[in-house]
């Protein structure tokens, strides 16, 4: 409770006035921002007769007039207007409420057989932590929380995602961060209700000038600055294939290291910390809606999906309703801390390199006179490098779940069949081909055992029900979940026999694995061939005998750390 974001509300509109003055003094030139602006807003309102169409146009109209001191007068307007816009707000009592209605709420979602079975328990919070597990070192997270910053950067497959992460940082005994939402997602007055109170800011997607961008990233920056505890999701959206994210939208990460850079410049720095984490679904509520968007040519541009699953309440109780069969899961696991430039940190808060030598994390904005200085280009590759340990990060803590390995073995089965190396080809032969449901779970033995050589190299997690399973088991827990869960069978039994039936669903699940190799990979870089998935022996083997898994080169299976800056090597 001792938490800045308990006292958000009072320092709100000091908060506003920062980003405001912040805007209107660093923005080179008003004129170029404003023209922007104007030119971006009406061609997106040209066709909606939205009543701002006319104050945009009257502004384009004027710009060419202005004086130096009127475009900037003109700035602080719009930038006071976004920043407003954008501002959250906390209310204790309803944090208190959310965190106590959080346990039935969810344990309803993720397995309401449970909940109903266990009515009189619902409302108690261990009561989900056999179903929404929380893994990584919460202590050690929990330690950085009372010295700094802590910046979470989790993976992005639902628009439940803030709400569950938010409940596994309540069961780790963190308190509770700002997080950007989608404005779209305001619409639901019970969900906006919510968000709008415990912190979350709007996010205006539609929006696509620098202006309302740059407002956004100063307000984050101020946040982090005063010590407010952040959530982002660097990939920026929900994942559109299933597969885990690498490569990531910084801009709002790129205000962790600002926020560092401008505190320690002042001689009052905040040690800011990145912790990466997982979310892992046995399934995905909007698996179906997603999947078609990515393989859609016009979907791959878009930025917002309004008609899905979770927008839609009749959808929403239909997969409830489908759900009373179901006991689902999630995992939500954290990752080791690392400071700005992607070192790991130690209890102290003290950045380790890559040799695990302790290094002054300032040393790494020291300018050429000797003292902290902020240099954009500088901190722009901090923060590339940075994205790049927060993808080595959600790789490695990846937990493959039942219906991964399943569709995984399921898909490869169906290529083998179709022969045909073209992923749109072989995604229209539904309901062509049948498996043998025991040579299914053999080759589910085969991968769970490659899964746990992974596992002891530090380059995936097993959920903990896989580790010792028998494929067969495996196989029909992926079956209950399918079953139970989506609109139309993924595998449909037959006899002895299992019907690939929804190939676009077992391609979604299978991509959870495709960036280990372990999975037929769609996202290859350009001009190259989609990498197919390894094929294993015997134990879990490559085609050699060999475990084919490459020992990671540092102690706890991290990568190559970012460049030691001159301090750690004096």
């Amino acid at each position: 409770m001792s938490a800045p974001i308990f006292g958000f509300n009072a320092a709100r509109s000091s908060i506003v006035e920062e980003v405001v003055d912040r805007i209107t003094r660093q923005t080179k030139d008003p004129l170029l921002a404003l023209n922007e602006a104007a030119y971006l807003e009406t061609r997106r309102l040209h066709s909606s007769g939205h009543p701002e169409l006319a104050e945009w146009r009257y502004l384009a109209a004027q710009l060419g007039r202005m004086t130096d001191a009127e475009l900037r007068d003109k700035l602080r307007v719009y930038a006071d207007r976004y920043a407003w816009d954008v501002a959250g707000n906390f209310d204790r009592r309803v944090y208190k409420f959310a965190s106590r209605a959080m346990a039935p709420l969810l344990g309803a979602l993720m397995s309401p057989r449970a909940t109903i079975r266990n009515i009189h328990q619902s409302f108690d919070l261990t009561a989900l932590d056999s179903r929404i597990l929380v893994q990584g070192p919460r202590e050690h997270i929990r330690k950085l929380s009372e010295r700094g910053t802590i910046v979470f950067t989790p993976t992005h497959l639902s628009n439940l995602d803030s709400v569950v992460f938010g409940f596994a940082i309540e069961r780790a005994g963190l308190p509770p961060a700002v997080y950007g939402a989608g404005k779209n997602l305001f619409t639901n007055p019970v969900l906006s209700y919510f968000m709008h109170n415990l912190g979350a800011y709007r996010v205006d997607r539609r929006l696509r000038h620098s202006l309302y961008k740059d407002v956004l990233k100063t307000y984050s920056t101020v946040l982090i600055e005063r010590g407010y505890h952040s959530l982002f999701f660097p990939g920026g959206t929900r994942s559109r294939s299933g597969g885990v994210e690498r490569k990531l939208k910084l801009g709002l990460a790129g205000t962790g290291i600002e926020a560092f850079v401008r505190t320690t410049v002042r001689a009052r720095q905040q040690p800011v910390f990145f912790v990466p984490a997982t979310i892992n679904y046995l399934l995905t509520l909007e698996a179906e809606t997603l999947i078609d968007d990515f393989l859609q040519e016009e979907g791959k541009a878009r930025y917002i999906i309004d008609d899905d699953e979770s927008t839609r309440f009749a959808r929403v109780a239909s997969f409830a309703n489908k759900l009373l069969g179901l006991d689902a899961a999630c995992v939500i696991r954290f990752s080791r801390p690392l400071d700005c430039f992607g070192n790991f940190v130690d209890d102290e808060g003290m950045s380790h390199d890559g040799r695990g030598r302790i290094v002054d994390a300032s040393s790494y904005v020291i300018g050429r006179e000797g003292k902290p200085v902020a240099d954009g280009a500088r901190d722009a590759e901090y923060t590339r490098e940075l994205g790049d340990r927060i993808v080595d990060a959600f790789k490695r803590d990846t937990v493959v779940m039942a219906t991964h390995i399943v569709a995984a073995c399921a898909f490869e089965r169906l290529r083998r069949a179709v022969g045909k190396a073209d992923l749109f080809a072989v995604l229209r032969h539904r309901d062509d081909v049948a498996v043998s449901r025991s040579e299914l779970a053999e080759d589910v033995d085969v991968m769970i055992a490659r899964c746990g050589v992974m596992e002891d190299h530090g380059e995936i997690v097993l959920a903990p029900n896989l580790r010792g399973k028998r494929g067969d088991a495996v196989v029909d827990e992926a079956l209950r979940a399918f079953a139970g869960y989506h609109t139309q069978e993924v595998l449909a039994p037959r006899g002895s026999e299992l019907v690939l039936r929804d190939t676009r669903l077992l391609f979604y699940y299978q991509n959870r694995l495709a960036a280990h190799g372990l999975a037929f990979d769609a996202i290859a870089p350009k001009g190259m061939a989609p990498a197919k998935p390894r094929t294993f022996g015997p134990g879990g083997q490559g085609p050699d005998g060999a475990g084919g898994a490459e020992a990671p080169e540092g102690p706890d299976g991290s990568l190559r750390s970012p460049k030691t800056p001159p301090a750690a090597t004096a």
